[in-house]
């Protein structure tokens, strides 16, 4: 069922832009991936961070500094932004760390702010115009992600859907094998109960540092992969606010679920699309839509619909 499943899914995504707006796609991708990645340290090794933005938005300003300034091919800066965003996390993982619950949380809000005052006043980011412009290039110096083509009259950009669509998979993959790895059983046992997996003899810190450095480098990729997509690096990126959508996203979609984030991600994206009309009333929206699901779906959509379908087995 589950290899049906992943197929199926697979499938819509090879088929997504010529059914949907590809750049809507392409965000969706983004925010998904970037979701999952924040899913694997909060639902499943229980650690909330509040600056997940930090990793996302400065791997788009790498990225985008990389291709536009240094004139790199777009996949080594992906790969530049992804290692920045790791090796961010490795820093700030180390101090936050050193502290539970809502401490842990504030240390890394903290943290995010220098990242986001950085980003406002160095001169290589744009200040509040953000780095515009950034070249699509050239993937492996051969293929062309700005080409476009004529799909039912208007221009789609295949090469850049489709570049983005495996780097997507390849996150996925990556979160997946290490969910279900022995690695991801004791970062489960660490959310469970922690001083029961130290009295086991795991070196708990060790295994939350890696398990944060995993979830930021994934965020850097679904960073960097947006500043292609729209070619602009914003303070938008590295705002709280973003840090605060990945932690919507990811409670709306269900906790600790393999598929929440990407369910989770899919509504929140397509409330701001199809309701971008309204203005700042969007907002407004989008939290009573959480308060609702909350109330509803304490477990997600994801997580109320996994238990539904096991009490009717």
């Amino acid at each position: 069922m589950n290899r049906i499943l992943w197929i199926v899914l697979f499938a819509l995504g090879l088929a997504a832009p010529f059914i949907v707006y590809p750049v809507f796609m392409m965000k969706l991708l983004c925010f998904a991936l970037f979701a999952s990645a924040f899913n694997l340290l909060l639902g499943y090794t229980g650690l909330l961070s509040f600056g997940h933005a930090a990793f996302f938005g400065g791997a788009s300003y790498v990225t985008g500094h990389l291709v536009k300034v240094s004139g790199l091919t777009p996949e080594l800066g992906v790969l530049g932004g992804t290692l920045f965003a790791a090796l961010l996390g490795y820093l700030f993982g180390s101090l936050a760390i050193r502290r539970q619950g809502i401490y842990f949380a504030m240390v890394t809000l903290a943290l995010a702010q220098i990242v986001y005052f950085i980003a406002l006043k160095a001169p290589f980011t744009g200040g509040e115009d953000g780095l515009q412009g950034i070249p699509r290039g050239n993937l492996f110096g051969m293929i062309d992600l700005g080409q476009t083509y004529a799909i039912g009259g208007n221009p789609v950009a295949l090469n850049l859907y489709y570049f983005v669509f495996v780097l997507f998979c390849l996150g996925f993959w990556i979160i997946y094998r290490t969910i279900n790895s022995p690695f991801g059983q004791v970062l489960k046992a660490i959310r469970e109960n922690e001083p029961r997996a130290v009295s086991l003899g795991y070196k708990v810190e060790r295994f939350k540092l890696m398990a944060f450095v995993i979830s930021a480098a994934l965020a850097g990729m679904a960073g960097s992969m947006k500043s292609l997509v729209f070619q602009l690096a914003s303070l938008t990126d590295v705002s709280w606010h973003t840090s605060g959508e990945v932690v919507l996203m990811t409670l709306l979609g269900g906790v600790g679920t393999v598929l929440g984030p990407l369910v989770g991600a899919f509504t929140v994206v397509t409330l701001q699309s199809e309701l971008s009309s309204v203005g700042s009333w969007i907002t407004v929206i989008i939290g009573v839509t959480f308060v609702v699901c909350v109330l509803l779906f304490r477990r997600g959509f994801v997580g109320e619909l996994g238990r539904l379908l096991k009490r009717s087995l």
